[in-house]
């Protein structure tokens, strides 16, 4: 009964997704358990640290409920804190306005995701892409029927999306190799002055 009334909800999201043009987040089931390595306040690197985030069905559910899930997508979310006074990053209801996660972590088949027929947890390492800004962030997965609609979701931290969140820490503007690059420049040109205005005292001299 209880996976039949989860198929039928799924069907309808889709239905509604394709009518009207989106799907609300609101009408999504949260049937995955995802877990990600951060602990809660972990600050990670950009183009350094690595993330594993590992998703399964919940297990509570009956194992039919993912029958029509066809591709599952791990995002990186920024966390309410880090989306305040920033309408870029602002969480619509409607799937499609949505900006709350714009960091696509893995997008797969969801069965071949989790790579043997019992549907047990799957695990995914990410490495922190260089361009993700400095943040506080939780993960998420959408599972998506054949249409290309999400009809599930699950996610690492709660409702609130106010537990399990950790930071990134993004790369700068300049970079180590720049400054060095820019010391021995200036170290160069003031060498290079010195000796102009030395060479140019002792011709003075001589004349």
């Amino acid at each position: 009964m209880a996976s039949s009334l989860l198929f039928i909800t799924s069907l309808l999201v889709g239905l509604v997704g394709c009518c009207y043009g989106s799907v609300l987040f609101s009408s999504l089931n949260r049937t995955l358990v995802v877990h990600a390595s951060p602990k809660q306040g972990d600050v990670l690197r950009a183009g350094e640290n690595k993330i594993t985030v590992t998703w399964t069905l919940n297990q509570t559910l009956p194992a039919s409920t993912d029958d029509h899930y066809t591709k599952v997508k791990l995002k990186l979310c920024y966390a309410p804190i880090s989306q305040k006074d920033r309408a870029w990053r602002k969480t619509e209801n409607e799937m499609k306005r949505d900006k709350t996660c714009q960091f696509t972590i893995l997008a797969a088949p969801y069965y071949d995701s989790f790579g043997n027929a019992d549907k047990s947890r799957q695990s995914f390492e990410w490495a922190i892409e260089r361009d993700v800004p400095t943040a506080t962030y939780f993960v998420r997965a959408y599972a998506y029927d054949s249409a290309g609609a999400e009809v599930a979701y699950g996610q690492t931290t709660d409702g609130n999306k106010a537990s399990n969140l950790f930071d990134v820490q993004g790369i700068s503007g300049r970079h180590v190799s720049l400054d060095i690059a820019a010391a021995t420049f200036s170290a160069f040109s003031v060498l290079t002055l010195f000796g102009f205005f030395f060479n140019e005292k002792r011709k003075a001299r001589a004349s």
